[in-house]
């Protein structure tokens, strides 16, 4: 007897089960009937360009050679350069190689046949060859310039402090 019951219970709780499944999709059925189409807006897609202007960033030289220093020296050097386009030149970027290249820059437009500088700061407690870049990015578009750092830092130099033992002829007892 009490199998006959437990069945009629499972076979109750599943017919239930089944009739709320069926009426769940007959009311998304009428929802989504019933909805409101929705408008499409146009997306612009993000690329990452930059947008191309008639700007143009002309230097002067794009080698910045430090040539052979002393361990310690001056770390600054200037790059001067000229837009010589018809639209004011931005520099949106520029940033060295490594960490011992650090270059700024003037963040305000440089108008059509001016000039302006760029700065660079080379770790010049770096013993041996330097051989950096800077990449530049500007209001040009997406080519970037780069500029090549080279040049050499000397080991530093000792300092005496007390002067080196010589060898004695005299011995003691």
């Amino acid at each position: 007897m009490k199998h006959i019951l437990f069945s009629l219970l499972v076979f109750v709780s599943f017919s239930l089960t089944a009739q709320d499944t069926k009426s769940t999709v007959k009311q998304t059925k009428e929802t989504t009937a019933v909805a409101p189409a929705v408008k499409k807006t146009a997306t612009v897609p993000v690329t990452g360009e930059v947008e191309r202007s008639n700007a143009k960033m002309t230097f002067e030289s794009t080698i910045v050679d430090y040539g052979t220093i002393e361990n310690g020296s001056e770390p600054l050097r200037v790059v001067k350069f000229t837009n010589t386009g018809t639209d004011p030149l931005v520099i949106t970027n520029a940033r060295g190689s490594c960490g011992c290249t650090v270059p700024t820059w003037d963040k305000n437009p440089i108008a059509p046949g001016q000039s302006s500088t760029l700065e660079i700061r080379y770790d010049t407690k770096r013993t041996g060859a330097i051989n950096k870049t800077v990449t530049i990015t500007t209001n040009e578009g997406p080519e970037k310039h780069v500029l090549q750092v080279i040049g050499t830092v000397l080991p530093p130099k000792e300092n005496l402090s007390v002067p080196a033992a010589e060898p004695s002829l005299i011995k003691g007892n």
